[in-house]
């Protein structure tokens, strides 16, 4: 499952930065479930051809992030983000209630800004 989610991750951040083809061979194949035979016929290429496509965008999606840490940074905000939600909505701390209602206000506006 966490192999799909950061397959996942890394189409939504740098997909673009994929050719069209590759994009939709990628997308068909890696979100959409479609087999590689099915993706051949489609395109008109060898499964061996679909297979070493999807390698080469994984491969070129890995290398940006690896320069450029997107995801990552996202990751690790959005970890943080909901660790700070917990702790404002755990009914044990002394944040006073209209604190606690903008802190938890940002909160939900800083998630809903990075997806």
């Amino acid at each position: 499952m966490e192999m799909i989610f950061e397959r996942t991750l890394l189409f939504d951040f740098y997909g673009e930065l994929l050719t069209k083809r590759q994009q939709e061979i990628y997308e068909d194949v890696v979100m959409n479930d479609m087999s590689l035979s099915e993706a051949a016929e489609v395109y008109g290429i060898s499964r061996q051809g679909v297979h070493d496509t999807i390698r080469r965008c994984e491969k070129s999606m890995q290398e940006i992030e690896e320069k450029l840490h997107a995801v990552r940074q996202y990751e690790s905000t959005r970890k943080s983000v909901t660790e700070m939600e917990r702790i404002l909505n755990d009914s044990h701390n002394n944040i006073p209630e209209e604190a606690k209602s903008k802190l938890l206000s940002l909160t939900g506006q800083i998630l809903k800004e990075i997806g």
